[in-house]
Formats: C-alpha cells, sequence, structure tokens
C-alpha cells in the first residue's frame, strides 16, 4: 500500500492518513482482512509522527473500517469497502451542503424528510 499526502492539503495530517487509507480501500487496493504496515513503519514512510498516524488508524477503527488485533495488527474490517465508499460520499455531501450554505443540521432534517 503506497500512501502520499499532499502537503498543499490544509486539513490536519490524521485527517489526510484516514482519507488515503478510506481511498485505498473503497478503490479496492486493501482488501477486506488485508493487514496494513504497522504505524511505525507508515510514519516512517510519510515521514510523520507516529502518534499522528495513530489518530487517523484510531478514527477509521471508529468508523468500522479497520480492526485491531492484538498479535495480528490492523486489518482491515470485512465490511470496509462498502462502508468506505459510503463515508467518502457522505463526506462529499456534507462538503457540498456546507458550500451551499446548509448546515449539518439542515443536511440532517433534508435526509430525514426523504423516503426512499
Amino acid at each position: 500500500m503506497l500512501l502520499r499526502l499532499d502537503k498543499t492539503d490544509t486539513r490536519p495530517l490524521h485527517e489526510q492518513v484516514a482519507a488515503a487509507i478510506r481511498r485505498a480501500v473503497a478503490e479496492g487496493e486493501c482488501l477486506a482482512g488485508d493487514r496494513l504496515p504497522s504505524a511505525r513503519d507508515l510514519s516512517a514512510a510519510l515521514n510523520i509522527n507516529v502518534n499522528t498516524v495513530l489518530r487517523g488508524l484510531r478514527e477509521l477503527r471508529d468508523e468500522g473500517l479497520l480492526e485491531f488485533r492484538r498479535g495480528r495488527g490492523i486489518t482491515v474490517a470485512e465490511e470496509a469497502a462498502g462502508r468506505s465508499g459510503l463515508q467518502i460520499r457522505v463526506r462529499e455531501l456534507i462538503a457540498e451542503a456546507s458550500r451551499l450554505g446548509y448546515s449539518r443540521t439542515d443536511l440532517i432534517d433534508m435526509i430525514r424528510g426523504t423516503t426512499t
């Protein structure tokens, strides 16, 4: 897995790490059950602090995209591909709504008012 961070991106580094891994999962570069490099290896490859990498990895764990297992390291969760793609689209929707002047509360109200 080859991750790269954009030095011109204004987002915090841990968010960039999480986004890069989300993209790798969504694009099929990392499949369910695949083991990720250690946080130390990722931090060395990206030339950033290991705690920054860990913060990004924990964010993905909390979203259900990664699993942390003692002795097995960090692996991609079974349902990760579907979740990752959806997470990306949700973030894009939030960004677009914000650009148009809608708050998250407005967006939530719109979603609740929509029937399938």
